[in-house]
């Protein structure tokens, strides 16, 4: 079974660094919390070397590769999508042919969609790129969506939406109880789904998150110290038990209880890597009065102590 994903990032000069941020800190933060890496990510460019970001920020790339092992590319717009570098053409072919997922961002997707403008299925972009094409290219099957999901191709707005996608995409490799620390971390409300409206779109599509499933977690994340029965979390939500356990096994492939478990010791986790706080106060401080060593290493492979001189993941 596949424990590692592997991410490459392409940039092309004038790069957006919000967009790269977007990606590389939500991945960065999941293996923090998580303790073993879940994901690795990989700089590219055209032809490698340094890279400069719209913001005079500089990363150092590495050229694409002809034989590419990533499981998904990323590909950063930047305030010109008649820009040549964001022509990848058989680049992505390569990508897509090996399984990977290609992920276009912003302006990189404008111009993918005015490459194919006579595809059957509409794709998105950011609504300012959106607007050039209507005007100049008359394209108006493209989405006013954060993204469209269209298999190996994912088209996306870009900026702040490129949170959205990221931590929609790590969340189905990392855990939900992680990914949900990862959000609280980035002081992200929720994760928009997909088809949530740009601006000067009019209302949004579809609501994200469920009423119910939304008031359960809520109420985990306040009894973290003092963990209430799920039967009782069940109906301050207004839910029965047994329907608040079939929407956390369908909507996030785990138990009340497990999902519960994991906010806990995330927070434990997060208190044993910075504070000094003694193993035992930092139990009591997650809801785990008795046994939280041996909880701890189950969930994490180590003693709490181990954890704590291995010192925070970078």
């Amino acid at each position: 079974m596949k424990t590692v994903w592997n991410f490459d990032i392409y940039v092309a000069e004038d790069f957006i660094l919000t967009e790269f941020a977007g990606i590389v800190e939500v991945l960065r933060l999941a293996n923090r919390i998580n303790t073993t890496p879940v994901f690795t990510w990989s700089v590219r460019s055209a032809h490698g070397g340094m890279i400069s970001a719209s913001s005079a920020v500089h990363v150092e790339t590495t050229p694409l590769p002809l034989r590419p092992d990533a499981d998904y590319l990323f590909v950063l717009g930047n305030a010109d999508p008649a820009l040549p570098a964001l022509s990848l053409g058989s680049a992505i072919g390569n990508y897509t042919s090996r399984q990977a997922r290609v992920v276009l961002l912003s302006e990189a997707a404008a111009r993918y969609i005015s490459e194919h403008e006579n595809a059957l299925d509409g794709h998105t972009t950011h609504w300012e790129n959106r607007t050039v094409l209507m005007e100049r290219l008359g394209l108006f099957d493209t989405k006013a969506t954060l993204a469209v999901d269209r298999g190996a191709i994912i088209t996306c707005a870009g900026m702040g939406a490129t949170f959205d996608i990221v931590l929609a995409i790590a969340s189905q490799h990392a855990s939900a109880s992680t990914m949900t620390t990862v959000t609280a971390i980035l002081l992200h409300e929720r994760i928009r789904h997909f088809n949530t409206l740009q601006p000067f779109s009019g209302q949004a599509v579809t609501v994200t998150g469920d009423p119910g499933l939304d008031a359960a977690v809520a109420l985990m994340q306040d009894n973290l110290e003092f963990p209430l029965p799920i039967s009782e979390i069940a109906a301050q939500a207004q839910l029965s038990k047994r329907s608040l356990e079939r929407k956390f096994n369908g909507m996030m492939n785990t138990t009340p209880n497990g999902y519960y478990r994991g906010l806990r010791l995330n927070k434990a986790n997060n208190l044993l890597l910075n504070t000094d706080m003694r193993i035992n106060e930092i139990g009591l401080a997650c809801g785990f009065p008795s046994g939280f060593t041996t909880i701890y290493r189950q969930a994490f492979g180590m003693t709490p102590n181990a954890a704590r001189k291995k010192g925070r993941p970078k």
